[in-house]
């Protein structure tokens, strides 16, 4: 049966997923780069971004890569929130925007964007996004329309995975908490009280100073 699992999300200690400010200029607020200074030295990173091409063997190996490799193992689509895609508020006034990813993004998989404006679909080499406004079950049965029998990837922001928490639709959490404070932003776990009790949960630590925390759905 396919699955919905969100991998990599990163959150501070205080936790909060995103940092206050999000622009073109800072996807990730003020936090700038802290919550993914794990991540962007990964082996996995550098794969996606095309730097193999650069230098053979290119990233760090070791827990940090290995969590970050599973992200695109059996994902058939993605579900993103409009915030992931771009910075961009209310109707789409500049439609050339493309995501943040330019030419070749690396999901190479349909991806549902979540919008409560209409735009137009397109694709980018592999990748074709499609703009819908659905509420989380209804944008899940659209992505597993398209995953053909493989997973769903929940891509986030923290707002949307919220939501598919709240609804009861993940089946693997992914959660790095990052020992920083970033005191503002947009927090992951407001209003989700017992979690936990739905879910088996593993962690790891890593060398890096990051924790890495495992949910997995237990059986309805």
């Amino acid at each position: 049966m396919t699955k919905l699992r969100v991998h990599n999300l990163a959150v501070s200690i205080d936790g909060l997923a995103t940092g206050e400010g999000q622009s073109l200029e800072a996807p990730f607020g003020h936090a700038g780069h802290r919550l993914m200074g794990w991540f962007f030295p990964t082996r996995a990173f550098a794969a996606m971004t095309g730097h193999e091409a650069e230098a053979a063997g290119a990233g760090t190996r070791g827990v940090d890569d290995a969590f970050a490799a599973a992200t695109n193992v059996g994902i058939g689509a993605e579900i993103m929130g409009r915030n992931k895609f771009g910075p961009q508020r209310g109707p789409w006034h500049d439609e050339s925007w493309k995501g943040w990813w330019g030419d070749e993004p690396p999901f190479h998989t349909p991806v549902i964007v979540l919008t409560h404006h209409p735009r137009p679909d397109f694709s980018l080499g592999e990748t074709t996004f499609l703009f819908r406004d659905a509420e989380p079950a209804e944008a899940l049965e659209i992505a597993r329309e398209q995953a053909g029998g493989l997973d769903v990837r929940l891509g986030g922001g923290p707002t949307v995975v919220r939501a598919f928490l709240e609804a009861d639709l993940v089946d693997h959490l992914h959660i790095v908490v990052v020992p920083i404070v970033l005191g503002r932003g947009e927090r992951l776990w407001d209003g989700l009280e017992g979690l936990e009790e739905r879910f088996d949960v593993e962690s790891t630590a890593s060398p890096t100073g990051v924790v890495h925390y495992v949910f997995s759905r237990k059986a309805r």
